[in-house]
């Protein structure tokens, strides 16, 4: 199951509770916080399943790099990635 969803590219979306709180249908649900070097999660899981990188996904994976939320293990593969290229 894990290979299909993550084959489909479609990760949903992931948010973070400021407050705890009762949530219902039909409540409104709005973003108070974007992080300024934020990158969706479809990007980094485009990125992640890449096979090659061009220009523009160095790039990307770069400023992916910069996202505080993303968990140092991607990071180390991301780092990785670019490491090879260079090789």
């Amino acid at each position: 199951m894990v290979k299909r969803f993550f084959a489909s590219r479609r990760t949903g979306f992931y948010l973070a509770v400021a407050r705890e709180g009762g949530v219902g249908s039909g409540d409104e649900i709005k973003a108070i916080a974007r992080d300024p070097d934020g990158v969706p999660v479809s990007e980094i899981t485009r990125l992640y399943a890449e096979k090659r990188y061009g220009d523009s996904d160095v790039t990307s994976v770069r400023r992916a790099l910069r996202v505080a939320a993303l968990p140092e293990i991607w990071k180390e593969y991301f780092r990785g990635r670019l490491e090879r290229m260079r090789a």
